[in-house]
């Protein structure tokens, strides 16, 4: 722009978001990647029903070296689940669900561990994370990536998950149940689950570039590589997410898609033609809270409440109430805000894993809408970081320290013929152990991508360095010997903190074939 000096074009050059300018938002985006390591980074923001910031930085691959701008697809994760439950609301809105009709009455053939739970479960308990599944519990059948499972395979193996919390009475997320959602919506109306979303959501609200799944964005050049720190570095990683998660977490979007996504939203669910996307009585089912969650007493937003409504989660900030969800894949991750009374909505979208990244960004433009000056997130979540990654690499760095000291003792370690052979856990299938020179392997079946080298840990356990390095969920295997000096059974478990709770270790009960 060339320079003007009246005071009205001099407005226009310094766009400002309640108190952040938008040239002070572009240096804390650049300075964020960097901070991070992401390799790139879109944001967008929408207030008052017009969107005043749309902008990429970075490069969407660190393998092209090509730009990230507004129209980069990236796989916006968990976010999805807001689609699946809006779907939801669309088919109760044409008389074809209720929320509390039994999941048997549309698959028949579902179950779950505990009989009265199979017998009562709904179709809302399945998209508010209460239906008594753990935090993460039975992702292995679809995470990571490469899976064989089917979406009928996690509708059968669903029953084989013993319950952590009792029916109703826990917010624990969960990525099983919105699967099974999914089917649901295909049981009903003859789509699948992306075919719905694109036809009945994506379309009437505009977002023209968006995709159901990821395999349908395959032929768009302009489109994330995923990336992943490996040794301290990201590196750009395989990223294909499976089809059978896709009510979970499938959706390719872009910011100007999902800006328009939350125009839509924030206008009561009014579509681009004016028509509206669900009824009020359903837009007040999806943003009223289902189930609540514990409070810290000290929090940055005096914040009183919070929990999950259908398919965000609720709270309020500074007295104003929050939509808000996040979403993360391996190598990227994302984050989705608004404030509806304010009429303001902030998205940001990664192709990185770093959750610190999108929160310095929504914190600080939220801080400054709601008129909190400057309170540095930038370096708070580095400093927090950096303290989160010192005691990761503690607790991976003894680990195998421990290993190596106790390879190099003489002790009697285990003979091939008491360890090699298949392994079985109920819900995620056959685990194959096998002799490789003077060491073990171990290969998931259902999940191929899962393989790794066996460490000797201690008598009856070793260490599973997974061949992705990438995956950052080393683990320990344990196993259990009968009396003849056999294992006849084995348990996993994580051995640092860092590990995504979707590799749900301490959830297998692997029993030898």
């Amino acid at each position: 722009m060339k320079q003007n000096f009246s005071f009205f074009f001099l407005l226009l050059s310094i766009i400002c978001f309640g108190q952040i300018e938008e040239k002070k938002l572009d240096e804390l985006i650049q300075n964020t990647i960097k901070t991070f390591d992401v390799p790139g980074m879109s944001v967008g923001i929408i207030k008052d029903g017009k969107i005043i910031y749309s902008k990429g930085f970075g490069v969407r691959s660190l393998t092209t070296r090509q730009p990230m701008d507004d129209n980069t697809l990236v796989g916006i994760a968990s976010n999805s689940k807001a689609f699946t439950c809006v779907a939801l609301a669309i088919l109760a809105d044409e008389g074809k669900l209720n929320w509390d009709d039994k999941v048997s009455k549309y698959i028949p053939e579902f179950q779950m561990h505990d009989a009265y739970v199979s017998q009562n479960v709904t179709v809302k308990d399945l998209v508010t994370h209460r239906a008594g599944l753990g935090l993460g519990q039975g992702d292995l059948m679809f995470f990571p990536e490469g899976g064989s499972l089917t979406v009928n395979d996690i509708v059968h193996n669903v029953r084989y998950l013993k319950p952590e919390n009792p029916f109703r009475t826990t917010l624990d997320y969960n990525n099983i149940m919105f699967i099974v959602a999914g089917e649901v919506i295909t049981r009903i109306s003859g789509l699948s689950w992306a075919n719905f979303i694109e036809q009945k959501i994506m379309k009437p609200v505009g977002m023209s570039s968006s995709f159901g799944s990821y395999n349908r964005a395959k032929s768009v050049s302009n489109k994330i590589d995923a990336h992943a720190p490996v040794n301290g570095k990201a590196i750009a990683v395989p990223h294909d997410w499976n089809e059978t998660a896709n009510a979970a977490g499938g959706i390719m979007s872009n910011i100007k898609d999902m800006t328009t996504w939350a125009e839509c939203l924030m206008n009561n669910f009014t579509t681009k033609d004016g028509k509206k996307l669900v009824s009020d009585k359903n837009i007040q089912q999806l943003w009223s809270l289902q189930i609540p969650s514990a409070v810290a007493a000290k929090n940055p937003y005096d914040t009183s409440f919070y929990g999950y409504g259908l398919g965000w989660f609720l709270s309020d900030v500074k007295g104003h109430k929050q939509i808000q969800h996040t979403g993360g894949l391996i190598g990227t991750v994302t984050q989705f805000t608004l404030i509806p009374d304010m009429k303001l909505g902030i998205v940001v979208l990664t192709n990185q894993q770093s959750g610190a990244a999108f929160n310095t960004i929504t914190n600080t433009v939220k801080d400054s809408y709601l008129g909190i000056s400057d309170r540095n997130w930038l370096k708070t979540y580095s400093e927090r970081m950096k303290k989160m990654e010192e005691e990761f690499n503690k607790q991976k760095k003894e680990a195998f320290v421990k290993s190596e000291a106790f390879r190099k003792e003489k002790h009697l370690h285990p003979k091939p013929e008491q360890l090699t052979g298949t392994y079985n856990d109920q819900w995620f299938g056959d685990v194959e152990i096998s002799q490789a020179g003077n060491t073990y392997r171990i290969f998931c079946k259902n999940s191929p991508r899962l393989k790794g080298e066996m460490l000797p840990y201690s008598n009856n356990t070793f260490i599973i360095k997974w061949d992705d390095r990438s995956y950052d969920a080393d683990a320990y295997l344990i196993f259990n010997y009968n009396e003849n000096g056999k294992a006849e059974s084995a348990k996993m478990k994580a051995i640092s903190d860092v590990t995504d709770f979707s590799f749900d270790f301490d959830d297998l009960d692997l029993k030898r074939k």
